[in-house]
């Protein structure tokens, strides 16, 4: 895979051991061309909207669901209110530790969320995602 056909990832969790994880899963796959950590949905928002755009790169978010001040579904409701020409060049992936049934329904409603995954982002996981893109 060259540069030019790997993604991008953002991590969005309040946790640093969890967001540490994630990104040593990820770069450990050895298809990322990038990997930004949040520890706030709020600073994670503001980078998509001020991020250059580029149409050849696709970026996929892992954003927590349980966060203090904006939590995974405020972010998502953000996400969802920005322009598709920056929306496009995303795909949102939820993740949690605990699996609340609220939780699991309220993903459905929420087109950019592509899919649940259970915490922690495993090999697995990333390997799945990839094979989609």
């Amino acid at each position: 895979m060259t540069q030019s056909n790997k993604l991008n990832f953002i991590i969005v969790d309040d946790s640093p051991l969890d967001c540490f994880i994630a990104e040593k899963v990820v770069r450990n796959t050895g298809k990322a061309a990038s990997i930004k950590s949040f520890l706030t949905a709020k600073s994670a928002i503001n980078y998509v909207v001020s991020a250059p755009l580029n149409e050849n790169e696709h970026t996929i978010i892992f954003v927590d669901i349980q966060m203090p001040v904006m939590n995974g579904f405020d972010f998502v409701e953000q996400f969802e209110a920005l322009p598709m020409a920056i929306t496009c060049r995303y795909s949102i992936f939820m993740v949690s530790s605990s699996i609340n049934d609220t939780d699991l329904n309220r993903v459905g409603n929420y087109p950019s969320i592509k899919q649940f995954l259970n915490k922690p982002i495993t090999s697995n996981n990333i390997a799945m995602l990839i094979s989609n893109f």
